[in-house]
């Protein structure tokens, strides 16, 4: 990268800072939602989850899952893999979910990549044990899985009848998707410990569907049917019904059939048409349903990040169906000015949302953030008192006058580190030490925009933004 190229990256992400950063509200027709940043300083987050102790559970590409609680921000990492995960590219830890009987085995799912070089990519699924601390334990279910840099597809679902779904890019062999002996360019189906199911479609084979380029989404909707958005090329990003042993045409058709050779290969081969696409490509990925009384306006509605594209603004889309779920009768944006919206997950009980950034730019690049949405006239019992045994850091005034003194409020387990200050790309601008619960932060020297501050303990870690104006 030359400098002049350098100096106008550096200038884009001063804009998104000093446009994107400060206390938002979003009015939908009859529901007001707040925004809450939840995180900062995260190292590009793939998937994010709602886990079934409350916490938001995530995992970043770079090779670490981590542990967020909703109401402090306190987070900790739970499995550190940087030593044997290979990040280039997109590749890396990526996709998890959780063992549908977690509540008894403790058991997650995890997918990461790993490898010497680029052209020596492996993919392995596992599950991990959760020890209420960690996870421990890995049981290596799937290994030396082909994969690449890109196109690694990767995410994964428990299925309504209890098997483990996963989609699998490509990985830029073009032929691959159509080849039933190659799992490239394929959704799979597995039994939770690893196995093939014996009703799968091709006997034998993990192989549920076929003829994908790169699906980076898998969510059940209305009437239970089971979907996928799939990045396409250059044209043709797509929302597809997943149905048992359908080809869905890639790298013979793009989108819909309607050229003449896309025609014949789809009459011949029962090619599956996506319900919906997008030309130019809008780099779709997570899918997740909302169906919660919290925003009435999204109910019943599917939700899908969208990374954005070359000329495409990255956003929350919120996708309706008419009565069968076999049709998309509209499609509303929103949030389109957070950098790249990589995933979604939901709060079961207040009905809020949360998505994760992945920054301005392509492949992608922290810090990172989790952001809420949520409606504060929903109740719940959800909205309880913190524990005095977890960790908080309160500030006011936020925002803040230039010149004025902040009061940052921290709970003991902070006493005896450091607080530090960074710019909201992630330079350290200062750190104090913490020797008391109260910390004074002078702003005199800093300049109008926004920062954010980072507290570590061996409880973990809690990140909050301040505006100064």
């Amino acid at each position: 990268m030359n400098l002049n190229t350098k100096s106008i990256l550096t200038f884009i992400f001063t804009l998104y800072a000093s446009l994107s950063f400060c206390q938002r509200t979003l009015q939908l027709e009859s529901t007001l939602l707040e925004e809450r940043e939840i995180a900062i300083d995260l190292d590009v987050p793939w998937e994010i989850a709602w886990g079934p102790d409350d916490h938001i559970w995530l995992t970043e590409r770079s090779g670490s899952m981590k542990r967020i609680n909703p109401s402090t921000g306190n987070t900790t990492t739970i499995l550190d893999y940087k030593s044997k995960v290979t990040n280039i590219g997109e590749s890396g830890m990526l996709g998890f979910c959780f063992h549908p009987d977690f509540e008894n085995n403790k058991l997650i799912f995890v997918a990461y990549d790993s490898g010497p070089d680029i052209f020596n990519l492996i993919k392995t699924i596992s599950t991990f044990e959760w020890n209420g601390t960690n996870l421990e334990n890995e049981t290596k279910l799937l290994e030396n899985i082909p994969t690449s840099t890109a196109h690694s597809g990767c995410r994964m679902i428990i299925s309504n009848d209890n098997k483990l779904l996963f989609t699998l890019g490509d990985a830029f062999i073009f032929d691959a998707p159509q080849d039933i002996n190659s799992v490239l360019g394929k959704i799979h189906r597995f039994n939770l410990d690893g196995s093939i199911p014996d009703d799968n479609p091709i006997i034998g084979s993990s192989i549920y569907s076929f003829g994908h380029r790169n699906s980076q989404g898998l969510a059940y909707g209305p009437n239970g049917i089971l979907y996928s958005s799939e990045h396409g090329d250059i044209a043709s990003d797509e929302l597809n019904i997943i149905e048992a042993n359908r080809n869905y045409g890639w790298p013979n058709v793009e989108g819909v059939c309607n050229t003449s050779s896309e025609l014949s290969f789809c009459s011949q081969y029962n090619v599956m048409e996506p319900i919906r696409e997008w030309t130019p490509c809008v780099a779709v990925n997570d899918l997740i349903f909302y169906n919660h009384d919290a925003i009435p306006e999204w109910k019943g509605k599917m939700l899908m990040a969208v990374l954005g594209g070359f000329i495409k603004d990255p956003s929350l889309s919120v996708i309706s169906f008419n009565e069968t779920g076999r049709e998309v009768t509209m499609i509303a944006e929103y949030f389109k000015d957070y950098e790249r919206l990589r995933d979604i997950c939901i709060n079961p009980h207040t009905g809020s949302i949360y998505f994760a950034t992945n920054g301005p730019f392509y492949p992608s690049f922290g810090p990172n953030r989790i952001i809420e949405y949520y409606n504060p006239d929903f109740e719940t019992s959800m909205n309880r008192p913190i524990s005095s045994l977890d960790q908080f850091v309160n500030i006011s005034p936020n925002p803040v006058l230039l010149s004025e003194i902040i009061s940052i409020e921290i709970s003991d387990s902070f006493i005896g580190n450091e607080l530090e200050l960074f710019s909201m790309n992630g330079t350290k601008i200062k750190s104090l030490d913490i020797n008391d619960n109260i910390i004074i932060l002078e702003t005199q020297n800093l300049e109008v925009g926004s920062y954010f501050i980072k507290a570590t303990s061996l409880k973990g870690i809690i990140t909050k933004k301040i505006i100064v104006n």
